[in-house]
């Protein structure tokens, strides 16, 4: 099978599969092992998975740390090992704890983790603990304790409340900032109100400017069909500057560029040839133009 060229892939990643799953079943259809995601999803999870083919992989840094939005059902009444359904459960909360929760109580501890706050991440999480995943070592039976981070709640809204005998369901949509974890969310409304909580539902709409809505499903993929040009993926994400033949060819061969007509900003800027391949991302510091990364051009985008 012939290799497939370089870009990104939006994937609509379906329940009861892992991030890894979807990598090793488009490096089959890619014909390729260069394959690598942006940022993973729990099992349970859906939605959006950005994929990167080739030399787009090392785009993948660049939307990784792009902020995210999310639809949610937090379950509140029990707390969970894991802080979502697939943990360990604890025993229910009382009836009249629940019934004593009303709107504005949720409302309210919706309204305290909104803007930029101190989160501890869930225990059952990828960061690494003197070397070794967090999740290896609470599987393995150690006690994990993380650190807070700072987040950035840009919103947090209340949806729905459906309410039962034994528990209230909330149905949320979050917009926040890159290594926010909504389980911790779940866990911290339900701590905070007394009776626990844990996450039922989660689903990625957003990553930066690319949204679930562009996704391919899984199922039928062709990724011919589907794979974003590199010099598409880089105007979606940074401030471009079109070269003319003489230079797109010098910073192809890692020289120093005239900065003419560069946009002045900071941050990377795409540099595209004027047939609109994309040659690398640069910086422009002090009046200097700076490689940051160089794309081969072997590898063309399909659209």
């Amino acid at each position: 099978m012939a290799a497939t060229s370089s870009g990104l892939l939006l994937i609509d990643k379906p329940p009861a599969h892992t991030s890894h799953d979807v990598v090793a079943r488009t490096r089959r259809l890619a014909g390729t092992r260069k394959v690598g995601h942006a940022g993973t999803l729990d099992p349970m999870a859906t939605g959006l998975l950005i994929l990167g083919i080739g030399s787009s992989t090392r785009l993948l840094t660049y939307v990784v740390g792009c902020d995210k939005e999310y639809s949610a059902t937090i379950r509140l009444g029990q707390s969970s090992s894991t802080d979502d359904a697939e943990g360990e459960l604890s025993a229910p909360a009382e009836p009249a704890s629940i019934a004593a929760i009303d709107d504005g109580a949720i409302t309210r501890e919706i309204a305290a983790l909104t803007g930029e706050i101190e989160q501890i991440p869930s225990t059952v999480s990828a960061i690494k603990v003197d070397g070794k995943r967090a999740y290896a070592r609470a599987r393995a039976g150690e006690t994990v304790e993380l650190k807070s981070r700072t987040v950035t709640i840009s919103n947090f809204q209340l949806e729905g409340v459906h309410r039962s005998m034994g528990n209230i369901d909330i149905d949320v949509r979050v917009a926040c900032s890159s290594g926010t974890y909504i389980r911790a969310l779940a866990r911290d409304i339900g701590s905070s109100l007394g009776v626990g909580g844990h996450l039922t539902h989660l689903r990625r709409a957003r990553i930066g400017p690319f949204t679930v809505a562009d996704a391919s499903e899984l199922d039928g993929l062709v990724v011919a069909d589907s794979i974003i040009a590199p010099a598409h993926v880089a105007r979606t994400l940074f401030p471009v500057a079109i070269l003319d033949d003489e230079r797109a060819r010098a910073l192809g061969h890692g020289q120093r560029i005239d900065p003419r007509d560069l946009p002045l900003v900071d941050g990377p800027i795409a540099a595209l040839t004027e047939q609109d391949r994309l040659i690398g991302l640069v910086e422009l510091r002090d009046g200097v133009v700076r490689s940051l990364v160089n794309f081969p051009d072997d590898e063309h985008g399909i659209r």
